[in-house]
């Protein structure tokens, strides 16, 4: 049924323009007539520097939530995809790597516009659209060659177009005896301290040479300076925010801090954060804590 699917989409078959205008619920005049449209917006990093954000006009915003809806939702990502993905969390991305004898962070450059458009493409075709329908579905959710940091449809298509590399990554990664999960452009691999006997250099090496491999292989590059990161036991072990050495937890500083703040609400009145703030604090430390 494979080969008979593949040699169907490169013969071209598939649903057409109608059928998808259908599940849109929108005349095909009118989503070929779209004008996609993107404002720059830059947003200030936590480390430092800023990042492009670019935003969809109303008309582009109102068809990608469209298509994210009635056509992505339901799809599946791989189960070691933690980001954008309803139910997981970065709870989620942390617990398979607590207690661990060493932990992996690798970081992907530009992980939304090195998602490029013609990979984008490939996978409208595979999961059953024709080449018209595919090509508009691209046109409308990619922009200058890749996936826009803005679009409400780009988180999504980031984790189904790359469900391969995940499970290419995860395969690897077992193989080795470790564990794998994927927050966006964050990597995280994780492995025992028995499985690593006398060997710890060269498999962290080994492992993060072919997860690099295995990245570039599907147009991405990881950072090789600051944001590839080996933390062994001994050391503080954070997995996308979280302290993974013993449990999932704040770290320490943030839990110093939030203490302080209920202190100075308690005794005072008031406090460097809103009543609103504080509540956001206090569900996402439960949230944690569930963990």
């Amino acid at each position: 049924m494979r080969i008979l699917h593949r040699l169907r989409t490169a013969l071209g078959f598939g649903k057409g323009l109608g059928a998808l205008a259908t599940r849109l619920g929108m005349p095909v005049e009118t989503l070929q007539g779209a004008r996609i449209r993107y404002t720059e917006a830059r947003i200030p990093k936590r480390s430092g520097g800023s990042r492009q954000l670019l935003i969809p006009n109303d008309e582009t915003k109102a068809i990608q939530r469209r298509i994210l809806m009635r056509l992505l939702a339901r799809l599946r990502a791989h189960p070691a995809a933690m980001g954008f993905e309803s139910g997981r969390s970065i709870v989620d991305n942390a617990r398979p790597h607590v207690g661990r004898h060493v932990v992996i962070k690798m970081d992907v450059i530009d992980f939304f516009p090195a998602t490029t458009a013609e990979r984008v493409e490939r996978y409208f075709r595979r999961i059953g659209w024709g080449r018209k329908a595919a090509a508009l579905l691209t046109q409308m959710t990619t922009h200058e060659g890749g996936l826009p940091q803005g679009a409400p449809t780009s988180p999504r298509l980031s984790n189904l177009v790359n469900h391969g590399l995940d499970a290419s990554l995860a395969a690897m990664v077992a193989r080795r005896h470790g564990r794998y999960t994927r927050y966006a452009d964050d990597i995280t691999i994780s492995f025992e301290k028995h499985r690593f006997a006398g060997l710890d250099a060269k498999r962290v090496r080994g492992t993060i040479q072919m997860a690099a491999r295995k990245l570039k292989g599907r147009g991405y590059r990881a950072h090789r300076s600051k944001k590839l990161k080996v933390l062994y036991r001994h050391r503080l072990q954070r997995v996308t925010g979280l302290v993974v050495n013993e449990k999932v937890q704040l770290p320490r500083a943030t839990r110093h801090w939030l203490r302080a703040v209920r202190h100075r609400k308690a005794t005072t009145g008031q406090c460097s954060l809103s009543d609103a703030q504080l509540a956001g604090w206090t569900a996402y430390e439960r949230m944690v804590l569930r963990g």
